[in-house]
């Protein structure tokens, strides 16, 4: 690989955590842009409506193949079967079915990632996606809460290796990462956020997702699967693979990355790796031409639908 571009991708992770760039002040200097495909969070009956992973043989399956995970929408519309039974599973070992969990990189701890629904009511606005109160009043103290299993320039196999130093307040020294947020938090759903700095692995990412998955299902912890919006990879492999590990184990995919498409520069900094920033005021169309007001929308959008999904069966 060309050492030039290696050197300006490690200055992009080294930056990843740096003050993000202020939007422009004035909605003149922006360019015309239609707002992102909305998809409404369910209401508990909607949300109601289950998919069963057909055996072979047997009807066949209605889901859009990973092939087309473009095309598949940014919030979860069904949940599935097996879905439901990582959360009654979890339930049964005492997980908190009030708290979730953050597992990505240092986008995933800036005090601009949903960290505002824990503030006060000044510091976000829902504007006319009031029915997103509900999943906020339920997951209070999980939306400022600072993860074990994530941190600066994190990647899969972070999540896995126990740190040459661990967090002696709270994690054991033989302990990873997501061994000892899923311990100490107890949660139900896992929001997981990974891929950007796995550019130069992408020999190992499956495998080491495919093993945080394994332990997060084995914890009843359910997991949602972030697509990214950057493509560092020049192919998105990254987010294929995301799709094909949420059709394969039939867990939700928060589609991030089409999410963000019609945005200026779809919502990514001139660096092609950071989201454009703005606060998330959901009424205000200068701010919602960035990429973070949208960020933390359909994150509170995907976590209540699949919230919704697992708690409205019998």
């Amino acid at each position: 690989m060309n050492k030039s571009f290696l050197v300006l991708i490690a200055l992009a992770f080294l930056a990843a955590c740096s003050a993000p760039a202020a939007v422009p002040a004035t909605q003149t200097s922006l360019p015309t842009v239609s707002v992102p495909p909305f998809v409404s969070s369910p209401t508990a009956t909607e949300a109601a409506r289950v998919t069963d992973t057909p055996a072979a043989g047997s009807t066949a399956d209605t889901r859009l193949p990973p092939e087309q995970w473009q095309a598949w929408p940014v919030v979860p519309q069904t949940i599935s079967a097996a879905t439901i039974a990582i959360y009654r599973h979890g339930q049964e070992l005492g997980n908190n079915p009030r708290t979730f969990s953050k597992i990505g990189d240092c986008e995933s701890i800036t005090d601009y990632f949903l960290v505002p629904f824990d503030g006060k009511p000044s510091d976000y606005s829902l504007g006319s996606y009031a029915n997103l109160q509900g999943v906020i009043d339920n997951f209070h103290g999980s939306f400022g809460r600072t993860s074990l299993a994530a941190g600066k320039g994190w990647t899969a196999a972070s999540e896995l290796i126990p740190p040459l130093v661990p967090n002696s307040k709270y994690c054991r020294a033989s302990e990873s990462p997501l061994a000892c947020e899923i311990r100490v938090n107890r949660p139900s759903f896992a929001l997981i956020m990974l891929g950007t700095n796995d550019v130069y692995h992408l020999d190992t990412f499956e495998p080491n997702m495919r093993k945080i998955l394994d332990t997060l299902i084995e914890a009843g912890v359910v997991p949602i699967l972030a697509t990214k919006a950057d493509n560092l990879e020049k192919n998105n492999a990254i987010n294929a693979t995301l799709a094909r590990l949420a059709y394969e184990y039939d867990i939700p995919l928060w589609n991030f990355w089409l999410a963000v498409q019609p945005l200026p520069g779809q919502g990514l900094q001139p660096d092609g790796s950071h989201l454009s920033y703005a606060q998330p005021f959901f009424d205000d169309p200068v701010r919602m031409r960035s990429a973070w007001p949208w960020r933390n929308l359909t994150a509170l959008q995907a976590l209540d639908s699949v919230w919704q999904g697992v708690t409205a069966q019998p």
